[in-house]
This record gives structure tokens, C-alpha cells and sequence, in this order.
């Protein structure tokens, strides 16, 4: 397939700005109802997409969702659903803009696992840059009391889960096609959300019947369009263009919820955000 830069940028404008939304109506629904419902509702329509496109398949469905690594999905799988929760949990705790503020780190904690999990060489660059990352989200966890508690923990360790996933995505596409990680992630996060979820089952009530069908369709929609702006350009091309999601989040964030950028968690963004870019230009270089 040709690729097309410039197609594969806004693809990843398009999908981060969908992704955005998304969490807009994430935190909306999850203070209304049970968080452990709405995402089940979500994982259930995600499920479903992924059954028709398995069935759409050209080499069929059991060649399509054939799988070496069927114990590394299932991790791949727990470690979704466990980050999921985690960070709209945590937007219903400290907001959409701090949360966002700490789960940027993540880029950065990925550079970081791929040495000891996938043997990659980490230069003393990279490295660096991690650093300057931590300490940019240090900066974000001070300045407020609302920020500096252990609500502040939900977001870091969404990104370090979300971190060990996409390594282990890595992982399983070194011997086998990216399908099967996709469909998996998608049915065996149902199964874990349908046995937490259905206990707390709750009647979603009068407009939240649209909120929530809106928000199963962003999710769909931005992951198809991230799909596509990787198959149109490379990861490390359109990779930096997907920080504008903590830019249309904190626009949410401040015109939808009331929410304050205060001047330190803008500051801690910027450096988590520049050090993030830094090391995937070195990436970059070494690649």
C-alpha cells in the first residue's frame, strides 16, 4: 500500500480529536452511572465491531483470529480493560486535564520498558528523556490538593498499564499479524468488563441514551481512524501529533466541565509533552 504523510497527520489529528470526545462523554457518564457499566456497554459494541470485521476477513475468521500468543492476549487484554477504568476513573476523580496531564508520561514509560521486555537499546538520550518526563509529571502532581493525592496515582498507573500493553502488542506482532491482537484486546476485555459490569448493572435514563450511544461510536470511530493513519504513514511520522489530544481535552475539559489549567500542571505538561517528542525523535534517528 502507498503511503501518504500528509493523510496519515490528519487521520491522527482526526482520531485523538475523536478520542478527546470520547473521554468528554466518558467522565459525563461515569459520574452518573457506574463506571464498571458504561465501559462494559463500550467493550460490548467494540466486541461486536471487531466479530464483523473477523467475519469480513478474506483468509476467514479462524485464520483471522488464529493466535500464537494466546497467554500474552489474554495479559494484553486485562492490562485494557484494567487501564480503562483506571483513567475515567480517575476523570471522575481529578478531572479531565490533570489526568491527561499525567497519563502523557506514557509514550515515555514505553521507551523505558522496551529495553528490559524487548531487548532494545536505550541510549543515554532516551533515557534522559524519560527522566525529564518524570520530572514533568512531579511538577503537574504539586501545585494543587486536588492533583497531589492518591486520585493522582489512577492516571500514572493507566499509563503505566496502558505502557506494558502496547510493549506487548509489540511483542506478539514480531510472529504474527496485527489482527489477532486487535480482536482479542476486544473480546476478551468484554468478557472481563461483562463479569464486572453486569452486577452493577443501572437503567440509563432519558438523553444519556444518546450520551452513551455517541460514546460507543467515538470509540469505534477513532480506533478505526488510527488504523487507517497507520496504514498511511509511519508510527514515527504522525506519533508527535498525537499530544493535540491533551490540547482538545483541556478545551473539553474547561468549556464543558468548569475545569482550571492551573499554571504548574500547564507547565508539567510541557515538559512531559516536549520530552516525549525529544525521545521519538531519537527514536527517530536510530531507526
Amino acid at each position: 500500500m502507498s503511503r501518504n504523510r500528509s493523510k496519515g497527520i490528519w487521520l491522527m489529528v482526526a482520531a485523538v480529536f475523536c478520542f478527546a470526545l470520547q473521554d468528554g462523554f466518558s467522565r459525563h457518564l461515569a459520574e452518573t452511572y457506574n463506571t464498571l457499566m458504561v465501559i462494559m456497554v463500550r467493550y460490548w459494541v467494540f466486541a461486536a465491531f471487531v466479530l464483523v470485521l473477523a467475519l469480513r476477513r478474506p483468509e476467514g475468521f479462524r485464520a483471522a483470529i488464529r493466535t500464537k500468543r494466546p497467554v500474552v492476549h489474554a495479559l494484553r487484554g486485562t492490562l485494557l480493560v484494567a487501564e480503562v477504568c483506571l483513567i475515567v476513573w480517575g476523570y471522575t476523580m481529578i478531572g479531565l486535564i490533570e489526568s491527561h496531564a499525567v497519563f502523557a508520561v506514557c509514550p515515555l514509560l514505553i521507551a523505558a520498558l522496551s529495553g528490559p521486555i524487548l531487548g532494545e537499546k536505550i541510549g543515554w538520550q532516551r533515557w534522559a528523556a524519560i527522566g525529564a518526563g518524570l520530572v514533568g509529571v512531579l511538577v503537574v502532581l504539586r501545585p494543587t490538593s486536588g492533583v497531589f493525592s492518591w486520585p493522582a496515582l489512577l492516571p500514572f498507573a493507566a499509563a503505566l498499564m496502558f505502557a506494558t500493553y502496547s510493549i506487548l502488542t509489540r511483542l506478539s506482532a514480531r510472529d504474527e499479524a496485527v489482527f489477532p491482537s486487535f480482536f482479542w484486546s476486544a473480546i476478551i476485555g468484554a468478557g472481563f468488563m461483562t463479569l464486572l459490569g453486569l452486577p452493577n448493572w443501572q437503567a440509563v435514563q432519558g438523553v444519556d441514551l444518546g450520551y452513551l450511544a455517541v460514546y460507543c461510536a467515538l470509540a469505534i470511530l477513532s480506533h478505526w481512524l488510527l488504523t487507517i493513519c497507520y496504514e498511511n504513514a509511519e508510527a514515527n511520522v504522525v506519533q508527535p501529533y498525537a499530544y493535540l489530544q491533551i490540547v482538545f481535552v483541556t478545551v473539553i475539559g474547561m468549556l464543558v466541565y468548569g475545569e482550571r489549567l492551573a499554571p504548574m500542571v500547564a507547565l508539567g505538561t510541557v515538559i512531559v509533552v516536549a520530552a516525549g517528542i525529544f525521545a521519538l525523535t531519537q527514536e527517530r534517528r536510530r531507526a
